[in-house]
């Protein structure tokens, strides 16, 4: 009796021979002459386990996802080849069996796959559309600061997609690509311009600076101040230099333009510190000239008034902020003497016609005088003070008139 030993799935026989059973039948895989049949049976198991392993690890590929299906069919291919003349011992038939049950799992997740990418290139396709769309939308704008920018974010978006069919790929290609360079060539004929343009405001500048800079040192404040105002009109027109040089040309151009206002408001300064001497006889004067409110005697008011008036006139200006202030409350008296004068002469009798006279002449001579103090300040071009003067001669022909009227009335 042989004393081999016993396995299910082979046998070794006296003469060393390996057998595995199979269901076509017996099938010999080996020989072992002369050696231990328990270490003959154990090589050929081990080899068995092996192929089962390969199997096992890839159906737990399979389940897992971690390899696609065109690689595990390549492997189901592989291992099925080692499995028809497999020199091993064990269920051969029952890992054909589980190589065979993988085929569904495989083309199962090959449809997905296929899906899968059948959507994503449907995505893709609505993605290069919009990145398409987007591109034309920016070649047809005026964005230059930015659109360049977001056309290389669209060109990095469209890289990262997937490809489409060539037709439909190349077309929406087309369109980027045109987009793209159709807004590269507005953009740099734009930029072309604008550099012509800002080397011409460039020049317009430079010659400004030039007319600022030779005023600067000017003292006649009013015209000179004016002229300062139109060269900065002509600046602002002048557009924007190119940006290495535009703020230099700024602050040569507001340097000259600060050295005359600084020197104007020195000298302005000045002239308010003398004129604050003025002022404080004005308003001596301004007193004495409210005592006169409200007017009782008429004649007695208008009197103390043309002498008010005189002393007013000669005591000189006042500082700028108080000009308004200063004018107000004296045409308010002045006012005052006029009505109360114009109401009297309505009333009058015939005898006060010599009066009249006499206050007509007076009028005259002082209006001749205002007159001639006008002619004298218009030579010396004291546009300031002949302003002055002829608001003085306006108030005195305007009593002239008064006096006049009167006089017809008691004639």
């Amino acid at each position: 009796m042989s004393s081999a030993p016993t396995n299910p799935w082979g046998r070794v026989d006296d003469d060393g021979n390996v057998y595995v059973k199979t269901s076509d039948g017996e099938r010999l895989i080996g020989q072992w002459p002369g050696g231990d049949p328990a270490e003959a049976m154990s090589l050929y198991v081990r080899r068995f386990e092996g192929l089962e392993v390969e199997v096992d690890l890839l159906e737990k590929r399979l389940k897992g996802g971690t390899v696609s299906p065109d690689d595990a069919a390549k492997a189901v291919t592989k291992v099925r080849g080692l499995l028809v003349d497999a020199q091993a011992m064990g269920d051969l038939d029952s890992l054909v069996k589980r190589l065979d049950a993988l085929q569904p799992a495989i083309d199962e997740q090959r449809e997905q796959r296929k899906a899968e990418r059948a959507a994503k290139v449907a995505e893709a396709q609505t993605e290069k559309t919009r990145i398409a769309d987007e591109a034309e939308k920016i070649a047809a704008g005026s964005d230059w600061k930015n659109g360049a920018d977001k056309l290389r974010a669209l060109l990095d978006e469209w890289k990262a997609l997937p490809r489409l069919s060539k037709s439909a790929d190349d077309e929406l290609w087309h369109r980027f690509s045109s987009a793209r360079t159709s807004y590269t060539r507005r953009r740099k004929a734009h930029f072309g311009e604008q550099s012509t343009l800002r080397d011409a405001a460039k020049a317009v500048k430079e010659k400004l600076i030039v007319e600022a800079e030779a005023l600067s040192t000017s003292t006649e404040w009013g015209p000179t101040a004016g002229k300062y105002r139109d060269l900065m009109t002509e600046w602002k027109k002048a557009g924007s230099a190119p940006r290495n040089v535009e703020d230099k040309l700024w602050k040569r151009f507001r340097a000259a333009q600060d050295a005359f206002f600084t020197a104007r408001d020195e000298a302005n300064s000045a002239l308010d510190a003398e004129y604050e001497v003025n002022a404080e006889k004005k308003l001596e004067i301004l007193a004495e000239a409210e005592k006169l409110l409200p007017i009782k005697n008429v004649d007695a008011a208008r009197k103390a008034w043309l002498d008010i008036a005189d002393r007013w006139e000669a005591a000189g200006k006042v500082p700028r902020a108080k000009i308004g202030e200063f004018e107000a409350k004296i045409r308010k008296i002045e006012q005052a003497v006029k009505d109360a004068t114009e109401s009297q002469w309505k009333k009058t009798d015939p005898e006060k016609s010599a009066r009249a006279d006499d206050m007509i002449g007076k009028l005259q001579r002082s209006i001749d005088e205002v007159a001639d103090k006008i002619a004298a300040a218009e030579a010396k071009g004291d546009t300031k003070k002949v302003k002055d003067l002829t608001a003085d001669l306006e108030s005195k022909q305007a009593f002239l008139e008064m006096a006049k009227k009167a006089q017809a009335d008691f004639s």
